[in-house]
């Protein structure tokens, strides 16, 4: 079952999907690159948060193999809250969503390659700088991730 597709307003038929255009539909994407920063910095410290409550069930071994944790937790956080809501809770906070190239929110399939492509980014840091240069200089604020997708984060429709 995939999530319906919005529908902008100023499209006269309710059948038109796709991303909007940053040129024709400016307010999808108006403030979304700092908001993403933001939620970055939300997400990341729910990740601590997560890994901080793991560590008695690892009786606190986890503390020699932190970075491994944090791995973990936070790629099963961000593959589980793209996949059900299109959106981190962080994003959520910031009022921003994940879609693909049609519009839809993300599936968990599409979440996950997005969770591994935000994954490497991480891991090798020159392209993370990519990408944010990227998000930056971009109309619709898109990552390389997100280029090798088709999706992009777009402010929520109301």
């Amino acid at each position: 079952m995939t999530a319906r597709p919005f529908v902008r307003a100023s499209t006269a038929s309710a059948s038109i999907h796709g991303l909007p255009d940053p040129a024709r539909e400016p307010e999808f994407y108006a403030g979304v690159t700092a908001k993403r920063g933001m939620a970055w910095v939300v997400d990341a410290f729910i990740t601590f948060v997560f890994c901080v409550l793991a560590l008695p069930f690892t009786a606190f071994t986890a503390l020699f193999w932190w970075p491994v944790l944090w791995l973990i937790v936070g790629f099963l956080y961000r593959w589980t809250t793209l996949a059900s809501g299109s959106a981190t809770w962080g994003m959520r906070l910031m009022a921003i969503q994940l879609r693909d190239r049609d519009g839809d929110r993300l599936d968990a399939g599409t979440a996950l390659l997005h969770v591994l492509g935000y994954t490497v980014s991480m891991a090798l840091f020159p392209v993370q700088l990519v990408s944010i240069a990227l998000m930056i200089g971009l109309g619709r604020g898109q990552g390389l991730t997100d280029l090798a997708l088709g999706t992009a984060a777009i402010n929520r429709p109301v």
